[in-house]
């Protein structure tokens, strides 16, 4: 499929979104349109795989089966390959043609419907690997919910508007190596946090700033065995280290929001990850992480800025092997140390850490001074400081930054620094600050060469980071300062002369035409003396 096409489909998605915007929160729109994307995507999925199973049948359309050891065979093979399975009825084509029916023998009302399918869909996978997959993935798809419609037959209408809209899509599954709906779903994911205000950072990376996390793990491989995100969102962080190399093994997250884990196990599955090859979990990580038995070879991160979080107030914190050996706990305001420590216990001999991170990680003091310096010379993990442009991220305009952090460094005499937040280095568009592909590039080529580049970058050494007292802030190693253009006095002293002459000539004027007029002169004026007077 080409980009043309690619856009085409973004634009029929969105359009259909559209239909209740303006109607309802963008919060609670965003989960009806994903949803039912989503549903249609395992409609069309389950339908593909069984017109293959049914190849060699006299019957080789799955619409059409109705023996039920057929039915059976099939729903066997699906749960195996698919992880989850759809009869027939259930079919996304089939419940919008009903919500399409114009004869008195058939009503149009398909909610009732609609919340069994989305029931017998979870159900379907009890006592399956993908159970966990799929348990309550349709909870926030309340189909009786006045936000929808304040009766029952306007939430129908609705409904089926959507259904309708959608079932005109082609989809084209049959492409496997397209994944061309994976991008709309992004797409549209990021369309949602742009009118999501501050809620957005809470499921969602700008892709721009997902790429460079993803470059940045990915350097120097062509496949990765596991990658981690603690704070994983909906999802698009982990998708996007896939697309930097080969293969990906496994795929692990963890995620406080139910709605955003929700649509995180939605993407992951939309996108063609098998349900054996990720894990996303529904917990608080610091408090109740997932996956303390693990060590992953990328993590990448995008944590809430400094959130709060219990701290001292739980005693295990103290001697939880994440936090303990740093001398002090983040402080329960700013959790920023926590999730960085977490995610380095978590981080294989062999891995590259990347997670983005407010400016005050840099350089505050007290608990969290005492952490970073405990980081750099006795651990020795960070490998680069990476600043970022203010408002790039939906929700907040705050100036942020990349930590980069690896357990065996190549470069373990040094850091290199990043200033990435010049005028120069972005664009803006509407309300935000845009990274390029170029600024993107810049950034990971930097941080590879580990090179110095005026007034760009910074190649610390250890002994200059110890001079500076641990403190990181990017300034102190990056001089972005422009010298001013000097000034010629005499030609300022000149210019100036010749707009008072100006002015002056002006005022006679103006006294002259109010004196003719026999009006009284502007206050300025009374004073002065008209060329008649003189």
């Amino acid at each position: 499929m080409s980009e043309e096409q690619k856009r085409i489909l973004e634009r029929q998605l969105w359009s259909i979104a559209n239909l209740l915007r303006g109607k309802i929160n963008p919060d609670d729109y965003r989960d009806y349109i994903l949803g039912f994307i989503f549903y249609k995507y395992l409609s069309e999925k389950q339908y593909l795989y069984a017109n293959q199973l049914l190849e060699s049948e006299e019957i080789t359309d799955y619409k059409r089966i109705v023996d039920p050891e057929i039915i059976e065979a099939i729903k066997e093979e699906s749960l195996q390959k698919l992880g989850y399975f759809l009869l027939p009825k259930e079919l996304f084509s089939e419940i919008a043609r009903k919500g399409n029916a114009k004869t008195e023998s058939e009503s149009n009302f398909i909610l009732e419907d609609l919340q069994a399918i989305m029931n017998h869909i979870e159900q379907s996978t009890m006592g399956t690997d993908s159970e966990d997959d799929f348990n309550a993935l349709f909870e926030d798809l309340d189909l009786n919910s006045t936000k929808i419609g304040r009766t029952v037959n306007a939430r129908n209408d609705i409904i089926v508007s959507i259904l309708t809209r959608l079932d005109e899509i082609d989809f084209q599954l049959e492409d496997i190596d397209s994944d061309v709906l994976g991008d709309a779903y992004e797409y549209l994911i990021a369309k949602f946090a742009a009118t999501a205000g501050k809620s957005a950072g809470e499921f969602y990376t700008p892709q721009q700033v997902s790429k460079i996390l993803a470059k940045i793990v990915t350097t120097g491989k062509k496949k990765i065995k596991s990658v981690y995100d603690p704070t994983c969102g909906s999802g698009s962080l982990l998708l996007r280290v896939a697309r930097e190399v080969d293969n990906v093994g496994e795929f692990y997250g963890q995620e406080l929001n139910r709605t955003t884990y929700n649509l995180a196990r939605m993407n992951m599955i939309l996108h063609d990850v098998h349900y054996r090859k990720f894990d996303i979990r529904q917990e608080d990580t610091l408090e109740n992480p997932q996956h303390l038995d693990k060590r992953f070879e990328a993590v990448v991160a995008n944590p809430p800025f400094s959130a709060h979080w219990k701290s001292d107030a739980n005693p295990l914190n103290s001697t939880d092997e994440r936090f303990s050996q740093y001398g002090r706990l983040a402080p329960k305001t700013k959790a920023d140390y926590a999730f960085i420590t977490h995610m380095i216990h978590q981080l294989a001999d062999n891995g590259i850490m990347a997670t983005v991170v407010p400016h005050g990680v840099l350089f505050r003091g007290a608990a969290e001074g005492v952490i970073r310096e405990y980081l750099i010379k006795e651990l020795n993990y960070l490998d680069a400081v990476i600043g970022l442009p203010a408002n790039i991220f939906y929700g907040t305009s705050i100036p942020t930054c990349i930590l980069v952090f690896k357990k065996c460094r190549e470069s373990d005499d040094n850091i290199v620094f990043i200033d990435a937040s010049g005028e120069n280095h972005y664009i803006k568009n509407g309300n935000q600050n845009e990274l390029r592909d170029e600024d993107v590039n810049e950034i990971v080529e930097t941080y590879r060469a580990r090179e110095t580049k005026d007034k760009y970058s910074y190649v610390a050494t250890l002994e200059e980071i110890a001079e500076n007292d641990y403190n990181l802030n990017i300034p102190r190693y990056v001089d972005t300062f422009e010298e001013e253009p000097e000034v010629d006095l005499n030609q300022v002293a000149q210019k100036l002369k010749t707009i008072d002459q100006s002015l002056e000539d002006v005022d006679k004027e103006i006294a002259g035409f109010c004196k003719e007029l026999g009006i009284e002169a502007p206050f300025e004026l009374k004073k002065m003396k008209t060329n008649e007077d003189v």
